[in-house]
């Protein structure tokens, strides 16, 4: 308990001297326009990066629904790519190719939905750790 009274005592003992107030002000406020410009260009980057990702949500969306209303409109029995071959692997792929791209599809959906939620997660840690080097 006695440090505690101490150490106070101690700082109430100093007083901080300024010989020159102006060129203090002046450094003040130009460490404080440094922060600013750097709190604005880091808002502006997370606005890029929302913008970003809704684009890149709604391009995902469109290309999967094209490729979606593709596949389920054409007729089964003609698979969706040919190789003119009548033995081994081709054939194989070719009699397989709407399987095939209808699970690469939702691969790559399943992907971007996983790549989606992690930029949202990275967006609010970047608030997260803006608002606390702020503050």
């Amino acid at each position: 308990m006695t440090k505690d009274k101490d150490l106070e005592e101690l700082f109430h003992q100093q007083k901080p001297v300024f010989d020159d107030h102006d060129v203090f002000m002046a450094s003040v406020i130009k460490r404080l326009d440094a922060v600013e410009y750097i709190k604005r260009h880091q808002e502006a980057t997370i606005r890029r990066y929302k913008m970003a990702m809704v684009a890149a949500f709604v391009v995902g969306i469109i290309s999967g629904a094209v490729t979606i209303m593709y596949i389920l409109s054409s007729p089964v029995e003609i698979p969706l790519f040919d190789f003119h071959v009548k033995t081994g692997f081709f054939l194989w792929l070719a009699q397989n190719s709407r399987i095939i791209t209808a699970t690469a599809l939702a691969l790559l959906m399943s992907l971007g939905l996983v790549s989606l939620i992690n930029n949202i997660q990275e967006i609010r840690q970047m608030r997260v750790q803006l608002k606390t080097s702020i503050a």
